[in-house]
């Protein structure tokens, strides 16, 4: 485990408290799980950005022409 000490504003800090309290965990898990959260959302987007940049377009048409021409299911309809 590693030790962070971060600064915040007071108002952000009261309401950290008064969340994790209403949770039923410490400030410090809250925080754990809203930095790995973030992490996941940052990670995830540069994992597809990576894909991206070695996607190619031939690859992308075959997948789209492999699809069934058929109408879309009821409350799918554009």
């Amino acid at each position: 485990m590693s030790k962070l000490t971060i600064q915040l504003p007071d108002g952000v800090a009261s309401q950290l408290r008064e969340c994790a309290a209403k949770e039923g965990v410490t400030v410090d898990q809250l925080l754990s799980s809203a930095a790995a959260e973030k992490l996941s959302a940052m990670l995830t987007v540069e994992h597809l950005r990576e894909r991206a940049r070695h996607a190619k377009r031939e690859g992308f048409e075959k997948y789209l022409a492999s699809a069934p021409d058929v109408p879309p299911m009821p409350g799918d309809e554009l």
